[in-house]
């Protein structure tokens, strides 16, 4: 499995790091995700509240920035969907390779999203 960056198509450009960006972003290349990143949305502003800090947000942003990197730019997420499909093999070092190649594409999306 490769761990080359990817720097060929994207479906769309990266999205600003706002609630609203991200939610046009993934409506355009994952819809089906909508209702769990509104309930994930939810769930970070009602802990900001009750935790009086703001690191819930920020993670929400930053956790579906990564999530929208890896679905607008098709070759990265055909290494996520590979990688996943082989964490549980029978082969003990599939899926330890799985988990790596996982972890790389992970590793890559959020260094992207930082940038």
């Amino acid at each position: 499995m490769s761990t080359q960056a990817d720097h060929g198509h994207e479906l769309i450009p990266r999205p600003q790091q706002t609630p609203d960006s991200l939610h046009a972003a993934l409506a355009a290349v994952d819809p089906a995700r909508l209702e769990e990143m509104q309930a994930s949305k939810d769930d970070a502003f009602a802990k900001a509240v009750e935790w009086q800090s703001l690191s819930p947000v920020q993670s929400w942003v930053l956790t579906w920035a990564r999530d929208i990197e890896i679905a607008r730019r098709p070759r990265l997420s055909a290494r996520y969907a590979r990688a996943k499909g082989n964490l549980e093999h029978e082969d003990p070092a599939i899926a330890q390779e799985a988990l790596r190649e996982l972890s790389a594409v992970l590793d890559e999306a959020m260094k992207a999203v930082r940038e």
